[in-house]
């Protein structure tokens, strides 16, 4: 594929870092005086003794109480927003898988100016081009992963087939049929999609068109990106996007071309979004190279803006944030999200983030990658053992006891702890559409 690309905002997207931060401190000054006219964030601000208005650089900004999601249900069922009801055009939503839902509303101008205007951006530094015709597979409802990504294909001008997930038999009829050269999804749905293909006698990497995946809902291994691109036709790219639906959707940072590579991305919509790589304990900025959590403050959201957002996502800040050969100097790379920091699992002392867990599958030889799981015992409060069950490909000619073996040892080996592996037979164990649920307590099983 051809690396040159031109920007969507060059404008934006040619500035070196202190003239993105010269938009930033501008656009934090002006969000400082729009919150003032909102009790609910004058009371926000007022727990760190500070005003609304305080919000005029970035010494100030790093003194506001970071916003976490019991913040905002303290506050329920419409947290902290800033225009009246009669302007929001339509609600999104977090997941809510432990506890309410917590809503965010859109206006007009969030819907019509903002999401596409970031989304565009996120668009052409993955590679697609407006001649592209997209498998959109990102599910609706109240999550925003569809609702952007359709807001900005049309935006863009490129071709969108909606289907969303599901529906694997027509998607991998359709994938041949109608020619479609870039998709959006999950990775692992597709994946699935790619094992269904074989078994209906289609070869992907023949029958498909696809050159070009934006793949967000949950964080891959390079290893299962690689294989993921091995499957598909040659040249195809997977290119990592990163969002929340507290940053207003999957606009916070895509790999490019040149960044595909090294397993990088680019906080890409920096002009409309300060993104924060801090320390979880501390809260202080890590410096290139280390792991950090993602803190987000939305400059240009309308409705529901948020100040100092902890995302949870832990990332490793670019060793050298600023040289990608694209020429986005001001926009710093990250790496892919490593994990949750309220998902780590504490093991017999020992830290573990199940990503870890899915880098030694995805590199086992005849084990089905996107269908591994963690078991721990409900009453195990010590997470005193962990439970790791993976499928075996109907083809493999390696045994269950073998390669539960070599999952083990190697989880022992780079991990230093000792698992039990369950080893099943190909498609016992659950598939997801969207983000997929890795970790589960179960009832310890009697004796």
């Amino acid at each position: 594929m051809d690396k040159t690309l031109k920007f969507e905002h060059p404008d934006v997207e040619g500035l070196d870092r202190d003239g993105i931060l010269a938009i930033q401190k501008r656009k934090l000054k002006a969000l400082g005086e729009r919150l003032q006219n909102s009790p609910e964030w004058v009371a926000h601000f007022r727990k760190g003794g500070m005003s609304p208005r305080d919000l005029t650089d970035f010494d100030h900004l790093h003194q506001v109480p970071t916003l976490e999601k019991s913040d905002l249900r303290a506050l329920y069922p419409f947290p902290m927003l800033t225009v009246d009801m009669s302007q929001v055009r339509r609600f999104v939503a977090t997941s809510g898988t432990t506890g309410l839902p917590v809503l965010f509303g859109l206006t007009d101008k969030d819907l019509n100016h903002l999401i596409p205007y970031q989304m565009c951006r996120i668009l052409r530094a993955a590679g697609m081009v407006p001649e592209d015709r997209v498998y959109q597979g990102y599910g609706y409802g109240l999550w925003i992963g569809g609702l952007a990504m359709d807001i900005g294909l049309e935006a863009y001008g490129a071709t969108n087939f909606p289907l969303g997930p599901g529906r694997g038999d027509l998607v991998t009829t359709w994938l041949s049929d109608h020619g479609y050269t870039a998709c959006s999804l999950s990775p692992l749905w597709l994946m699935t999609l790619i094992n269904m293909a074989k078994n209906l006698g289609i070869d992907p990497r023949s029958a498909w068109k696809l050159r070009v995946g934006v793949f967000g809902g949950q964080s891959i291994s390079a290893a299962f990106r690689d294989q993921l691109e091995a499957e598909m036709p040659p040249g195809f790219m997977a290119q990592n996007i990163y969002g929340t639906t507290e940053a207003g959707g999957p606009v916070v940072s895509i790999s490019c071309p040149y960044s595909h590579d090294s397993d990088e991305m680019h906080l890409i919509n920096e002009d409309s979004i300060i993104t924060e790589v801090v320390d979880p304990l501390t809260l202080k900025p890590v410096t290139p190279g280390e792991v950090g959590e993602i803190v987000i403050t939305t400059l240009d959201r309308d409705a529901s803006p948020v100040v100092r957002w902890r995302t949870r996502d832990l990332v490793r800040l670019s060793a050298h944030p600023y040289d990608c050969p694209c020429g986005r100097a001001g926009l710093p790379k990250i790496g892919r999200i490593i994990g949750r920091s309220d998902d780590m699992l504490k093991v017999r002392g020992v830290m573990v983030f199940p990503t870890q867990v899915e880098d030694i599958i995805a590199a086992t030889e005849g084990a089905v990658k996107e269908a591994w799981h963690i078991y721990i015992d409900e009453d195990d409060d010590a997470m005193e053992q962990l439970t790791v069950a993976v499928e075996r490909h109907k083809s493999s000619s390696i045994s269950k006891e073998d390669m539960q073996y070599q999952i083990g040892h190697a989880i022992h080996s780079r991990l230093g702890i000792r698992v039990t592996v369950e080893c099943h037979d190909e498609g016992v164990l659950p598939r997801y559409e969207a983000k997929a649920v890795r970790v589960h307590r179960r009832k310890k099983a009697p004796h």
